[in-house]
């Protein structure tokens, strides 16, 4: 079934509280290879899920507490679901493929929690990497909105010294304060 963008909210938001969640791979927080393209309409062209930097070998992890209800190949490559609890009816089904399970079907499992590792089955990825979906009934929606805000922005970026002996703020062009990148160019004025 196709939802529009207000369906989908209107799905989401049948949540009565916040999932604990966590990032099906990491930490740290995996690099998004392509994001979610909801399709215009019911059959049409899009991304229906998140696809995940993840080499084969790469542990999986339960986005939120739920229940595994299907753990096999489906069109040659293993999918794991996890029906999570607490979600609405009907309740949110989160998928993972390629993966290898670790646990059986009928396993309850926390948010956090190992419970597949992805394989070097054929992949529509060039690189490795987890499909990561999320579904209520029929409808596609999209996975990323099943983590709260802080888990999706990324931590402050440091700032390292640019010196070659790693000490202080780097070397400065005489008498400017102009900081000198590796090669002796100019760079940002100091303040």
């Amino acid at each position: 079934m196709y939802l529009d963008a207000v369906t989908t909210l209107t799905a989401l938001t049948a949540l009565t509280a916040p999932l604990p969640a966590a990032w099906p791979v990491g930490p740290p927080r995996p690099a998004i290879v392509r994001g979610w393209e909801p399709p215009a309409s019911a059959y049409g062209p899009g991304h229906r899920g998140v696809d995940l930097a993840a080499p084969p070998g790469t542990r999986v992890r339960a986005v939120a507490a739920g229940r595994i209800s299907f753990a096999g190949p489906v069109a040659g490559r293993g999918v794991m679901t996890i029906t999570l609890g607490a979600t609405g009816a009907p309740p949110l089904r989160t998928t993972y493929e390629p993966v290898r399970a670790l646990l059986p079907v009928g396993t309850e499992v926390s948010a956090g929690q190992v419970v597949a590792e992805v394989t070097g089955a054929p992949s529509h990825c060039a690189r490795g990497c987890l499909h990561w979906g999320l579904r209520r009934a029929d409808a596609y929606l999209n996975p990323l909105s099943v983590l709260p805000p802080p888990l999706l922005r990324r931590p402050p970026s440091r700032l390292l010294p640019m010196s070659a002996d790693g000490g202080g703020r780097g070397a400065t062009a005489a008498g400017t304060g102009t900081l000198l990148g590796a090669a002796g160019h100019r760079g940002t004025p100091l303040c």
